[in-house]
């Protein structure tokens, strides 16, 4: 009976001592190198958000500086224009004052005809009231586009800002990947996959005619070099800038952010896809080339090289053409 009573305090201290005798390091045991890529991965895709929401911002930005540009070029022309019907009316003004009779203005508008003073004067009034028609056209065509042009303005330093908090959140993510990669290095012995025997493999391509073949060739040639984030080649890539550096190849331009380049291609169903054609994934936050056999190449994530994997690397968001 008295044995049965004190087990409970007996296990109680014997789980004390076992406790104590235990280094400290199994409780904080390092994680299975399962668990590091997990969270890499989870990182990763993270990242790659960022990423992608940076180049939209980035080719929005090139748009309002270019819609400024041509804003300008506008603004200038109307100024002389507007200025040169100020001074046309001036003269006839000052023309009409000093002759009194009107007789310099007659000429200009009528030559040696009979027709009345009264006749000549209102002739007058009437081109100077188009005239000034004309000026308040231009001046409200100046106002709108100087108004346009301090929109974009605003438009232009908002994301300019945003810009800014997008480049900061990347540095913190990077910071995360970074250690997470050196604790891959521990666990696997590199950070990063090893580059490929042979950088260019344009060679291996399938015969595809048209501009779909340079650009399937083209991101042939990519394979095996790093991902890199914001970069459209030839050193490295990130998924969208693969993308539309393997277009503009084929010579058409695409913007360098996935979400952007889906609102650009013709839309498909898969069992429309031929080599050439893009696969979209995670929402539009990752995208493919497609080049045929069920296959796609695409800059995968950080520390890691482009590749060719099959088209359900990850299940599709949808398919697009470029037109």
């Amino acid at each position: 009976m008295s044995s049965l009573t004190h087990t409970p305090r007996a296990l109680t201290v014997a789980a004390l001592a076992l406790a104590l005798l235990v280094p400290a390091t199994v409780a904080r045991a390092e994680p299975s190198p399962a668990e590091l890529t997990r969270r890499i991965e989870k990182a990763s895709v993270e990242l790659e958000r960022v990423v992608e929401a940076h180049n939209e911002l980035r080719e929005k930005i090139k748009e309002n500086r270019s819609a400024v540009e041509r804003l300008q070029g506008r603004i200038g022309p109307l100024e002389q224009q507007a200025e040169q019907s100020r001074a046309d009316v001036g003269e006839l003004a000052v023309t009409a004052y000093k002759t009194g009779n009107l007789g310099t203005v007659d000429a200009l508008l009528h030559g040696g005809d009979s027709t009345s003073v009264l006749d000549r004067l209102g002739t007058l009034d009437h081109l100077t009231r188009q005239r000034q028609a004309t000026i308040a056209s231009y001046t409200a065509d100046q106002r709108r586009l100087l108004d346009e042009k301090t929109r974009l303005d605003v438009t232009l330093s908002r994301q300019a800002a945003q810009s800014r908090e997008l480049s900061s959140a990347k540095k913190r993510i990077e910071r995360d990947l970074a250690k997470l990669y050196e604790m891959r290095r521990e666990a696997y012995g590199r950070a990063t996959e090893r580059p490929a025997n042979r950088a260019s493999n344009a060679q291996d391509a399938p015969a595809v005619s048209g501009k779909a073949g340079v650009a399937v060739r083209y991101a042939y040639g990519a394979l095996g070099k790093p991902y890199g984030w914001g970069q459209d080649g030839p050193g490295s890539y990130d998924c969208s800038g693969l993308t539309s550096a393997a277009w503009r190849a084929a010579g058409r331009s695409l913007p360098h952010n996935t979400r952007m380049q889906w609102g650009v291609v013709a839309h498909i169903s898969r069992s429309e896809l031929r080599p050439g054609d893009l696969v979209f994934y995670r929402g539009l936050g990752h995208m493919a080339i497609y080049v045929g056999d069920g296959q796609v190449i695409h800059a995968p994530t950080f520390g890691r090289n482009v590749e060719k994997r099959s088209v359900d690397l990850m299940p599709p968001y949808g398919y697009g053409r470029v037109r």
